[in-house]
């Protein structure tokens, strides 16, 4: 079980712009009202699972075949804040836009820490092997339409009502899924860069001069 007593809030700003947001005692008190909003409306789930590559169909795409050329086997996962996140952004979109962004921002930051957690406990898990970082459907190459594959794999939508739309696009909408390599022997560390990703014309880090951490 995963708990969200507090939020990154450094990682919260960066999604709102970074050095951009000015900050006095009316912003940090909307920073502290939206913080506990999320707390309170979060539902963390996570699920994931081991399996081997050959033969898996997830090999789709020549960024996956380099980013996995050293695996054998693979972890799928997947993570969410659950439905009442999405709810509470909605409410706050009819009401203040601004508090919306401010929630939002909170919110990207809260599923970020979902899925850190998860990887350490995939980590403790399987010990005494190497992994990549986590490559989601969407990035690069690699099709989003995958989304439901992973999430048929993960039994996600029965196990923690996590689904994918039409468009592939998960619902709830403060989720991600993804896959990471496993490995016997050490991986070279690479760095995702914003040339193959899909999200670059609307990343709100490039948009305020500044790059994730990938």
């Amino acid at each position: 079980m995963i708990e969200l007593t507090e939020i990154n809030r450094a990682e919260a700003l960066r999604y709102m712009g970074g050095s951009k947001v000015e900050m006095n005692e009316i912003m940090e008190a909307l920073l502290n009202s939206c913080e506990k909003d999320i707390i309170k409306a979060a539902s963390p789930k996570y699920l994931y699972k081991k399996i081997p590559l050959e033969n898996s169909g997830l090999l789709i795409g020549n960024t996956i075949y380099e980013h996995l050329k050293d695996c054998r086997e693979a972890v799928l996962m997947c993570a969410t804040i659950g439905a009442g996140v999405d709810k509470l952004i909605r409410s706050a979109s009819v009401t203040d836009m601004a508090k919306a962004v401010v929630i939002d921002a909170f919110a990207s930051a809260a599923v970020e820490q979902v899925c850190e957690k998860t990887e350490e406990l995939i980590k403790q898990e399987i010990p005494d092997k190497y992994f990549t970082w986590r490559f989601s459907p969407g990035y690069s190459d690699y099709p989003i339409e995958l989304q439901e594959k992973f999430l048929s794999i993960l039994d996600a939508p029965r196990k923690i009502g996590l689904c994918a739309n039409e468009s592939s696009l998960l619902t709830p909408t403060k989720s991600v899924t993804a896959i990471i390599g496993v490995s016997d022997k050490p991986i070279e560390k690479k760095r995702r860069g914003c040339a193959g990703c899909n999200l670059r014309e609307s990343c709100q880090y490039r948009k305020s001069g500044e790059r994730c951490e990938f």
